[in-house]
């Protein structure tokens, strides 16, 4: 998958996340944090925007384990395209080549 393609579905996750009701919104934002703890950990400190594609493009099971460990009564809070999206989102920012919201060329 394209980084073109994968920024379009998180972005279109964060704005599921941020369009949940505020209830809902607290366990989603704590599985999106578990699994940023998780990509952390996978990717490392330093990786650039096709990297996290990559990783992207291999599947994303791996979330739905950690949404169903944090959130294991909450079935809304497993829901890969807005939790794993919207966490994949909030981790590009940290990639070496993106910076003000875009990738850096």
């Amino acid at each position: 998958m394209s980084y073109e393609t994968a920024i379009q579905q998180w972005r279109s996750g964060v704005r599921r996340l941020e369009a949940a009701p505020p209830a809902e919104r607290r366990v989603l934002d704590r599985v999106v944090d578990a699994i940023v703890d998780e990509l952390r950990r996978r990717m490392g400190g330093t990786f650039t925007a096709d990297e996290l594609s990559d990783l992207y493009d291999r599947g994303t099971s791996w979330c739905l384990d950690i949404a169903v460990s944090v959130a294991p009564e909450d079935p809304r809070a497993w829901e890969a395209d807005t939790v794993a999206d919207a966490a994949f989102a909030r981790y590009l920012r940290e990639a070496t080549d993106y910076a003000g919201g875009r990738r850096l060329y």
